[in-house]
């Protein structure tokens, strides 16, 4: 007897399209992302990865195309919508409060996700389900020992973390990280990417992640899509990607 296996599909994107006046950004982009998977968007400068992100995370309208969540369309709906149907962005989300302490601003996002936000300030430290999920969140990411600490004066790494730990708080079924390594010392990147790998490996969450670090693409990625003015040039393993003649042409410069 055969099995078969079937692969549900978290997002979907269907000839996306975005135009700013004249200038077309993003073009046609066709591509699925299973569930569970984790993919990297990569592409030099002004390849459209920013624009993707925006359009994903209905920052932006598309012109044409649609995207779609777990079979459901979801295009040109704003983000806060987009949030509470399962799509977070660490970014997005993550405009810390940099005079109150990192567990606050996780606390936060804890009770925007149960639509409690405006309580906030008045009652957070009274809710123990919502202090306990924090400290969790914190435990997972490696954030316990910084708990208390203002998110003001922390390493750039550690606010790179604490920015996905807010996303997380908002509990998506897709995670979009823009640049997670940006700015990070070597240890607090190989900090970073074991961090992510447990993350993925632990929850099983699908993740997109754009980076301009090749070492940290090939570290986590399962497949790789490239962008090149605006256009989906390629997706693969990262073995085919990083082998591949027209994407070390337009952006890898060598062989890696």
């Amino acid at each position: 007897m055969t099995t078969v296996t079937t692969t549900t599909t978290a997002l979907e994107l269907e000839d996306l399209t975005k135009r700013f006046a004249r200038t077309e950004a993003l073009s046609e982009v066709t591509l699925s992302v299973p569930e569970g998977q984790l993919r990297a968007i990569i592409g030099p400068n002004g390849a459209g990865k920013s624009t993707l992100f925006a359009l994903i995370s209905g920052v932006h309208i598309p012109t044409a195309g649609a995207v779609r969540l777990y079979g459901a369309d979801i295009t040109g709906k704003g983000p806060a919508e987009v949030v509470r149907l399962g799509i977070g962005r660490a970014f997005q989300v993550a405009r810390l409060f940099a005079d109150l302490t990192v567990i606050d601003n996780v606390l936060a996002a804890v009770h925007a996700h149960r639509r409690s936000a405006w309580r906030f300030f008045r009652t957070v430290r009274s809710d123990k389900e919502a202090n306990r999920a924090a400290v969790e969140l914190l435990d997972e990411v490696g954030l316990t020992s910084s708990a208390r600490v203002q998110a003001g004066v922390l390493s750039q790494g550690d606010k790179k973390i604490l920015e996905l730990t807010m996303a997380l708080a908002l509990d998506p079924r897709v995670l979009l990280l823009d640049e997670p390594t940006a700015g990070m010392s070597p240890a607090e990147t190989q900090r970073t990417v074991e961090m992510l790998r447990q993350l993925h490996r632990a929850r099983g969450i699908t993740i997109l992640l754009t980076e301009h670090d090749m070492g940290v693409v090939f570290a986590l990625a399962e497949e790789v899509s490239v962008l090149h003015l605006g256009r989906l040039l390629r997706t693969g393993s990262p073995a085919e990607v990083r082998a591949d003649p027209e994407v070390i042409e337009v952006y890898l410069g060598e062989p890696l």
